[in-house]
């Protein structure tokens, strides 16, 4: 029993010395102070850096009809994106539980369709158009 505790201690000992160390090498000590203190100027020059880039990754983010919209079904859900030039583009396509894919024209073309076949029973054709650049959708047969 003695050794087993003996080996515990030396072993926790072990890992702290290794954990200061790693925060040693990191420039934080075992504080957490940090040695190094930015200007004011620095302090500018980093705010400003971080402004640019949000900015740059803010206009640089697709629209939201770029995204798609999702649209449900008792089949199944789909997500589709309209273009500038009024053709739908199937992003992605989900069966429901006990439905599966059939067929699928993923566009981009003026209509797009997926079918969803269940396990029993009739399929479900879902058709996908733009309207004023909002995809739209309606069940054929």
């Amino acid at each position: 029993m003695k050794k087993l505790v003996v080996a515990w201690i030396a072993t926790a000992l072990a890992a702290t010395g290794a954990a200061v160390a790693v925060l040693g090498l990191l420039g934080n000590g075992l504080t957490g102070s940090d040695s190094h203190v930015l200007s004011r100027e620095d302090v500018k020059a980093a705010l400003a850096t971080a402004t640019t880039r949000a900015a740059a990754t803010a206009s640089a983010a697709p629209s939201p009809a770029a995204q798609g919209k999702l649209i449900r079904s008792a089949g199944g859900t789909v997500i589709a994106s309209c273009d500038a030039g009024g053709l739908v583009t199937l992003r992605s396509w989900s069966p429901a539980q006990d439905y599966s894919v059939d067929d699928v024209e993923a566009g981009p073309a003026r209509e797009a369709k997926v079918e969803f076949e269940p396990n029993e029973g009739e399929e479900l054709e879902l058709k996908i158009t733009c309207a004023g650049g909002v995809p739209v959708s309606r069940v054929g047969g």
